[in-house]
């Protein structure tokens, strides 16, 4: 078939979206690659752009096959938005829009990132990352989605889906990656029940859910062998057992290894290191040829479905425009989360204040997280105290310290304000990726000056408001009593200063909920170790982990308050008895108890009574937001899938179900679950 008889086929499929097993796409990809040289092929598995000079200033390039109308990869890194040039919306980190609780807010963010990367020629997306946070010292924790299974597999496909609108995904760090500094020798030993519930079941939704067309492994090794090679990983489980039709590319530089390419590896990048003498190891027979057709199979067949040799749809425009920037301030508003409110400190009322003291170095920083890997360079970033000018204009007078040792002038200063705002926390110097920063954090808490300078400011005022900033948990023991309210916003993007704002004078009311643990202390986790080469990581960890303890959190998965309050009555499911396939859906009425419009999220969870295996007490399973105005009642439904009950059953190598009554629980947090009912389940031996 020639390129001009391609090409319209191309429109079409693109339009079209032709499900992964059409005879005509892959007659047309088998034609394509028959007609392709060895050489050809082999070009097609490695990327050719230097790390050096290009990283964040030009496309990652994977070539494809000029002469037949075979366009190359044009990738990009993009957790937080479009990672090379200048100019680029950043939206706050995964860690924030998780904290929303929000797929379909999601979903959009994602839009808006492969919307921008296809307006600038590129075509790969290397994001989400939806590696699961088993330890909030993890310096990448700000890339993912919290410590929870079923909310990572919410977030990341909802993620998949927005993204793969304009161009390709590329979930990431494929498998069980949560340390930096040994990253590239640890070895992980993980059971395999562990290994398929608590690390692999996110990765398996975006691909069956989410119908992400890439993959990237991961540095780390597990169960003994490095993931870029992993033959069980790569090719029994992902493209075997779960019918993966897309590509595996590397991580980059140190991610390929001698075996990778036999095992299941598509693309080394960013360049050719050990697939250098790829050519001459077919040519040997040393490695079959077939290795690299599947590989070239694999490439081909995404750039047929999403017409990458087409003319890009979109303007540049689109970049840094006013809805991406949008998106990026709801989504910064969506994300933080009100952590303690006494008194009602928060929301402040421009009326009924005269002056704030806004104090703190990270006041007036532009602090939107990493710069590793996930950086984006944004034209402009609004900080907190821009937001709040811009909020206030004259008729609040503010008072700047731009500080984090106060003196006995800047006591007085807050002394004379009807409210202090402390604007502190961690930033890249404290937690970022392994080698292209400091790591991993040690100690999760603010350290002594930070501490000092919430405990100094909250003690000059009545009315202390602290507005943190972070990739992950951290710890707040020591202040956390000294002040009136905390509102946790992480790394809120560009437009987090307007978000900061728009919640601090109720413009928007807090709706967030946190996506992980906070705990009291780090005797309450599972150990972090980043030093040793050989770690093991078991099923608990998380509030999963705090539970089976018995141990009391500072602030629990699922917490957060708002402006307003909410009542949630009336437990109900469509039947009482269910089996493998179907799908129960319970509803509750849930009521605005208060006097302002707000969002609730809504948590579903299942425990497993007399299991025959060990089970977590509790773990989350549904949930949905709703937003009702004052007085309103609505009835939500959260559906839950009754496969998704099941555990893995290591001596049937299946997933199985248990005949028992499956306790249910519905609340606002995974220590609030006042309503309560059970689901009879009849079992299945394997699914």
């Amino acid at each position: 078939m020639t390129l001009r008889k391609l090409s319209l086929v191309w429109i079409v499929l693109a339009a079209a979206c032709s499900s992964n097993d059409s005879p005509d796409l892959e007659s047309q990809v088998a034609e394509l690659v028959s007609q392709m040289t060895l050489e050809e092929k082999v070009a097609q598995m490695a990327g050719t752009t230097p790390l050096q000079g290009a990283y964040g200033s030009e496309l990652w390039n994977v070539p494809g096959v000029e002469r037949l109308g075979v366009p190359p990869f044009k990738m990009s890194d993009g957790p937080r938005g479009v990672g090379v040039g200048d100019g680029r919306t950043a939206f706050p980190v995964a860690m924030a829009r998780a904290a929303s609780w929000d797929p379909d807010l999601e979903r959009r963010v994602g839009e808006a990132m492969g919307r921008e990367l296809r307006a600038i020629g590129g075509n790969v997306l290397l994001a989400p990352a939806i590696n699961n946070l088993r330890h909030p010292s993890w310096g990448r924790s700000q890339e993912t989605y919290g410590e929870d299974v079923h909310l990572l597999s919410r977030m990341g496909v909802a993620a998949v889906q927005g993204i793969q609108r304009y161009v390709l995904a590329n979930p990431k760090h494929y498998a069980v990656n949560s340390i930096e500094n040994t990253r590239f020798e640890v070895n992980v030993t993980v059971d395999e029940r562990t290994l398929r519930e608590i690390y692999l079941a996110h990765f398996r939704a975006a691909v069956d859910e989410g119908g992400a067309a890439s993959i990237m492994s991961a540095y780390n090794s597990v169960n003994g062998q490095f993931c870029g090679e992993n033959v069980t990983l790569l090719r029994r489980i992902l493209k075997e057992e779960w019918g993966f039709d897309g590509f595996v590319l590397s991580d980059f530089v140190f991610g390929t290894h001698d075996d990778s390419a036999v095992n299941g590896l598509d693309i080394e990048m960013p360049l050719a290191n050990k697939f250098k003498g790829l050519l001459d190891q077919v040519r040997s027979g040393a490695v079959p040829e077939e290795v690299v057709d599947e590989a070239v199979r694999r490439m081909v067949r995404k750039k047929l479905q999403y017409g990458l040799d087409q003319p890009s749809p979109v303007d540049e425009s689109v970049v840094e425009s006013d809805e991406h920037l949008s998106v990026a301030r709801e989504a910064a508003a969506e994300g933080a989360v009100l952590l303690k409110n006494t008194g009602g400190a928060l929301p402040l009322d421009p009326s009924e204040v005269a002056r704030i003291a806004v104090v703190g170095l990270l006041a007036d920083e532009a602090n939107i997280g990493d710069t590793g890997s996930s950086s984006v360079r944004p034209s402009f970033v609004v900080t907190p105290l821009q937001g709040i000018r811009e909020a206030l204009g004259d008729s609040v007078a503010i008072d700047h310290i731009d500080k984090n040792v106060l003196d006995p002038q800047d006591l007085a200063t807050i002394e004379a304000a009807d409210a202090v705002i402390i604007v502190t926390g961690l930033t890249a110097e404290d937690e970022s990726e392994g080698l292209l920063g400091p790591g991993d954090r040690v100690d999760l808490g603010l350290g002594p000056q930070r501490t000092q300078l919430i405990l100094d400011a909250a003690g000059a005022s009545e009315r202390a408001v602290v507005v943190l900033e972070g990739g992950g948990a951290i710890t707040m023991g020591d202040w956390l009593p000294e002040i009136e309210a905390l509102l946790m916003v992480w790394y809120p993007g560009q437009m987090g200063g307007h978000a900061i704002a728009d919640l601090l004078f109720g413009d928007v009311n807090p709706s967030g909920k946190l996506p992980l643990t906070i705990p009291t202390d780090l005797d309450q986790l599972p150990p972090f170790d980043n030093t040793s080469l050989e770690v093991t990581y078991d099923y608990f960890h998380g509030y999963r982990y705090l539970d089976r303890n018995g141990d009391t959190p500072e602030l629990e998965f699922g917490f957060g308050l708002s402006y307003t309050t909410f009542s949630i009555d009336n437990l109900r499911m469509d039947r009482a008895e269910a089996g493998p396939g179907d799908t129960v859906t319970f509803t509750v009425d849930v009521t605005n108890t208060g006097v302002v419009a707000g969002a609730e999220v809504v948590q579903l969870y299942v425990t497993y009574p007399d299991s025959a295996v060990e089970r977590a007490e509790r773990e989350l399973k549904g949930f949905t937001k709703v937003e009702l105005e004052p007085g309103e009642t609505r009835a939500v439904d959260i559906s839950v899938p009754v496969n998704s009950l099941a555990y893995y059953d290591v001596s049937q190598s299946a997933w199985a179900l248990e005949d028992l009554e499956h306790a249910v629980q519905v609340g606002v947090s995974s220590r609030d679950l006042p309503l309560s009912t059970t689901l009879r389940v009849t079992g299945s031996p394997a699914l």
